[in-house]
């Protein structure tokens, strides 16, 4: 019986290690396949001024401006005057490494920053010690048809 009851075990382990990556994903851009990678996107505009990072817990919670749960490592950001949804590569001038967001909150309310970008942001390019660094904001848009 302890023979059996081992065998089945085995059996069932073996069978959800084969079954779980059918699940995954195969591609990074499946929600939305005919969409080009916003590297290769257009810069419409750019804006250079300071950004600083926040989180769930100095935004006292979880909910932006557009609605969308705030995620401490999502690549979101806060911007005064572009619309919700437009995407943006912010660079951090003191070492050069960017990361594109979305814009999905309002804010910075603080004098001379034009952008807030979430605290895993921050961490990724580079300043989440510093908290305030200056940086290049490049607005994209989509590529024309070709």
């Amino acid at each position: 019986m302890n023979l059996t009851r081992s065998f089945k075990s085995v059996a069932l382990a073996v069978a959800g290690v084969l079954l779980i990556p059918s699940c995954a994903s195969t591609s990074a851009t499946s929600k939305n396949s005919s969409a080009e990678a916003p590297e290769s996107w257009n810069v419409a505009s750019v804006q250079r001024g300071k950004a600083s990072w926040y989180s769930i817990r100095t935004n006292r919670g979880t909910r932006t401006a557009s609605g969308q749960r705030l995620t401490d490592h999502g690549a979101t950001a806060a911007h005064k005057t572009l619309p919700m949804g437009t995407k943006v590569r912010v660079t951090n001038e003191a070492n050069g490494k960017s990361e594109v967001v979305t814009i999905n909150d309002r804010g910075p309310y603080t004098r001379g920053r034009v952008i807030d970008v979430t605290i895993g942001v921050a961490e990724r390019i580079g300043f989440k010690k510093r908290g305030v660094v200056p940086v290049k904001v490049e607005v994209l848009s989509r590529p024309e048809n070709r």
